[in-house]
């Protein structure tokens, strides 16, 4: 099994270089890393060139003009672009546990889709990670919540991971998903713009399709840096859509991936 690890970043190359960094630290690293920029300046370009001798696979950096949130249309362009079998998908703002890529892996299966959980960093701890570059938590650093979330347990995770069909505790910053799979369901709903609910929409459309979710708890661990909400301008609309998918039980987007089809 190929993985490909899609990266989503939007200027801010200070907490990017953090999950590269991570990304280092990894048991087991990925075939390929995809960095699905939706319009950063330089700044980040910069980064990612610095960092991309330090992987044997290299970077591979996929860039769109800068036209407000459109989360939905990179990561169809990065993740058409992947060549690996299995996606694992976080943000550019999420350091990952030295085992994050070897849980994913360890946990994939045919006819499912994972969603992990997520630690968040308080502003404090977030500051300082960045200044000293920072990337080793545990359940006992300080400044954090969902504690919980911060447990790497082979042995817990067996049972208290589970399987099932809902939507809750969709979470895209800690995602994986076979290709396949992605390209049955038409990928990212591109009419969904703006934040919010873009990856609860796709995974009822995997789940409409007949796949069902793990959702990994204990294993993929990750921690999330502090930044300001974004704007939920346009959330609305991305309701509208997800209640639609929801109602009629929809497995296809229109707007999707298929655009980008070689």
């Amino acid at each position: 099994m190929k993985t490909s690890l899609v990266i989503t970043t939007y200027n801010w190359p200070e907490a990017l270089e953090l999950v590269l960094l991570s990304l280092l630290k990894q048991s087991v690293l990925p075939y390929e890393i995809l960095i699905a920029d939706d319009g950063s300046t330089k700044n980040t370009k910069q980064l990612i060139k610095s960092y991309s001798s330090k992987f044997e696979s290299g970077i591979n950096h996929i860039w769109q003009k800068d036209d407000g949130f459109q989360k939905t249309s990179i990561l169809n362009k990065s993740i058409a672009k992947a060549n690996g079998d299995y996606i694992i998908q976080i943000d550019g703002d999420i350091i990952i546990h030295t085992h994050f890529i070897k849980d994913h892996v360890k946990k994939a299966k045919k006819g499912f889709f994972i969603h992990g959980s997520r630690t968040f960093l308080n502003d404090s701890s977030s500051q300082k990670a960045i200044r000293n570059l920072i990337i080793n938590f545990s359940i006992f650093s300080p400044g954090i919540t969902n504690r919980f979330n911060s447990l790497h347990s082979l042995f817990l995770s067996k049972f208290l991971s589970n399987k099932n069909k809902n939507l809750k505790g969709t979470r895209g910053c800690n995602f994986s998903f076979w290709k396949q799979d992605f390209i049955k369901v038409n990928g990212y709903n591109e009419d969904m713009i703006g934040w919010g609910k873009e990856d609860t929409e796709l995974s009822c459309r995997l789940i409409n399709s007949g796949l069902q979710k793990i959702k990994l708890k204990c294993l993929a661990v990750c921690y999330h840096l502090h930044h300001k909400i974004s704007s939920k301008k346009g959330l609305n609309i991305n309701n509208s859509i997800l209640t639609l998918v929801i109602k009629e039980k929809r497995e296809i987007c229109i707007n999707g991936i298929n655009k980008y089809a070689n």
